[in-house]
């Protein structure tokens, strides 16, 4: 029997949608890993309002994102589209590209705002700055943006402070580019970012926009992509030295809290019980980082890499009265987000080809959903090689391995850099049930059914590949140091060139 409220049955109620529409805030960590979370069983992470998300609301425990680095993963979080379509690849963008997140290309916020929504992003953007702002969130559907507009590695580090009362950053980061910058819509307001009072910025940011919201009656939709916790981590006198995990744990101790700081919001604006809360991260942990990267748990390898270590994710759906709390086994993927909202706000989908299916299915029944496949790109897709593994139903096949840079120093040889490039033929199968660890490749002599789950995962790859169109590479459009954002119109793409003080958040 289907596990249906009377808030549910008005949601899905075409005439009673414009008084109904819910309310979503997308949680989206940074380099977090499978094995990081104090849910997930790490000994030492202090995470008690993530835990208290799992707790009471649908855990995922197959979820996947679709690349194993930043920018092409939020782009497909942000569009329902592997990155491949919209042309994300191959890598990452960086202050100075010309390329970005295509115009043409369909948001979440860009969905629901035609029905009235408010809109908001505070974090992490990473998917294009461009000449002028060209690709900044104002000009992807965002109403509001407080954020860093890439990777806050991405400038020198090395005389910042990230802890207090002085403590400075770990390394040195990126070095002959500007500071890194923190931006009000498409205006620098502080350059270099000051690390320790960052979260409270954001806090205090998304507090005024629920509440704005709430006191206007408006369905609302914020996006909170965390520079927490990639390298290098930071946290504020609120989480400083409180984790037993030292650096790492503080910072993931500060996006815990913000976290919180969110959820006390909602509850004391009246709207926590028609809002859907969605937690995930963008990709693996940052192995090479050592104790201050993050830990994949049981997965094999991190970051950089296409075994489930670098994208299998932990997520959760959190509705308080309306999901049931619970574990779900059904594949899943950040490309589902996009339709998923869609659905329950009533909101037309884009007329492209999207990736993403819907979850409601697996929210409200907690049934096995739609999606039936789940395809693993590299950090360089090209049509060459195209896909390098996919998932049907418990299995996963791999036609290429190769490691990375980002998942080097552990004792897995296949994790490293050196692990060069190798093609598997016939593929390399694993039962993720018994063996998510991707230890004991199954043949046809200890596994009869081998060939026809390799027949079907083979159809499966074929159609995939049949459909995809890929777009044309932002990121190989190359960079121009002219384009890296300096609050100083005059100086040029130098470390010392940008020192704006704090104008206020």
């Amino acid at each position: 029997m289907e596990w249906v409220t009377a808030a549910l049955l008005a949601l899905l109620v075409p005439d009673c949608l414009a008084a109904t529409r819910p309310n979503f805030v997308l949680l989206f960590a940074d380099d977090l890993g499978y094995g990081d979370l104090g849910f997930s069983g790490h000994p030492s992470s202090l995470t008690p309002n993530l835990d208290r998300l799992a707790a009471n609301g649908l855990r995922f425990t197959d979820f996947y994102v679709t690349s194993p680095v930043c920018s092409p993963s939020r782009a497909s979080l942000l569009t329902g589209r592997y990155q491949t379509r919209s042309g994300i690849y191959p890598g990452v963008l960086y202050p100075g590209s010309r390329g970005g997140l295509p115009l043409n290309e369909t948001t979440i916020a860009e969905v629901l705002k035609p029905l009235g929504y408010a809109t908001a992003i505070m974090g992490k953007w990473h998917l294009g700055y461009g000449a002028n702002g060209t690709y900044l969130p104002t000009r992807q559907g965002f109403d509001h943006y407080l954020g860093i507009p890439y990777s806050h590695d991405m400038g020198p580090c090395q005389n910042l402070t990230c802890f207090p009362p002085d403590v400075k950053c770990f390394g040195y980061c990126d070095q002959g580019v500007v500071t890194v910058p923190l931006m009000s819509l498409d205006t620098i307001i502080q350059q270099p970012v000051d690390f320790v009072n960052l979260d409270d910025a954001y806090r205090d940011f998304a507090t005024r926009f629920i509440r704005t919201a709430a006191e206007a009656q408006q369905p609302f939709f914020l996006y909170y992509p965390s520079h927490h916790t990639h390298y290098p981590q930071f946290a504020g006198w609120k989480s400083v030295g409180r984790s037993l995990r030292g650096p790492f744990g503080d910072s993931l101790l500060e996006f815990d809290s913000t976290i919180g700081d969110i959820l006390q919001t909602l509850d004391e604006t009246g709207v926590l019980k028609n809002t859907l809360v969605f937690f995930t991260s963008d990709n693996g942990p940052e192995l090479m980082r050592m104790s201050r990267g993050g830990n994949s748990g049981l997965l094999k390898c991190g970051k950089g890499t296409t075994y489930e270590g670098g994208m299998r994710e932990p997520a959760i759906a959190y509705w308080p009265g309306v999901i049931k709390p619970g574990v779900t086994h059904s594949l899943s993927s950040t490309l589902d987000i996009l339709p998923t909202f869609a659905k329950l706000a009533g909101a037309p989908l884009p007329k492209v080809q999207l990736d993403g299916v819907e979850m409601t299915d697996i929210l409200f029944n907690h049934g096995p959903g739609k999606r039936e496949a789940m395809f693993f790109y590299p950090t360089d897709p090209s049509e060459k090689y195209s896909v390098f593994a996919v998932r049907w139903g418990k299995y996963k096949a791999h036609y290429y391995t190769r490691g990375a840079t980002h998942s080097g120093t552990t004792p897995d040889k296949d994790c490293s850099v050196f692990a060069f490039l190798r093609q598997h033929d016939p593929p390399l199968l694993f039962d993720l049930e018994s063996d998510p660890s991707e230890n004991y490749n199954l043949t046809l002599k200890n596994f009869p059914e081998w060939a026809t789950v390799q027949n079907k995962i083979q159809d499966l790859k074929a159609a995939f590949e049949a459909s995809m169109e890929f777009g044309e590479s932002e990121i190989g459009k190359g960079t121009d140091p002219t384009l890296e954002p300096c609050c100083n119109p005059e100086c040029s793409p130098k470390p010392k060139c940008c020192q704006c003080g704090t104008v206020g958040y």
